[in-house]
């Protein structure tokens, strides 16, 4: 896969992650800001990745840790507190496994995004 195709991939990726926070986003905190969930899609893809290179490896408390993170990220960047950031990240999987599942079946890219750890 060249530079373009990754980044094309990257670049949708992170639409349909934003998307699922957007739709988090939106019923948990009545944040209605596609924009602001992108920006945190990005955001958590980054603190993920950061996250899970140092502590991801260790059995068990590695993907805690990892997870522990997304949510600080969508705690931080959303009101409501640790309970409501879960919500939205309960929401954008929901949300992007959906959209991911339509657009697979459609023959449209592969079943993963940016921004929504575990898909």
């Amino acid at each position: 896969m060249g530079l373009l195709d990754s980044l094309i991939v990257f670049v949708v990726s992170l639409i349909v992650g934003g998307f699922g926070i957007y739709a988090g986003g939106r019923v948990m905190t009545n944040v209605k800001d596609y924009r602001y969930a992108i920006i945190t899609a990005f955001i958590g893809a980054i603190v993920w990745s950061v996250v899970g290179f140092f502590v991801g490896w260790i059995p068990l408390f590695g993907p805690l840790l990892v997870l522990l993170a997304y949510l600080g990220v969508l705690n931080w960047r959303y009101p409501g507190g640790w309970v409501t950031a879960a919500g939205i990240a309960l929401f954008a999987w929901a949300a992007a496994l959906i959209v991911l599942w339509v657009l697979a079946a459609l023959g449209v890219g592969s079943f993963e995004a940016v921004g929504v750890p575990g898909i």
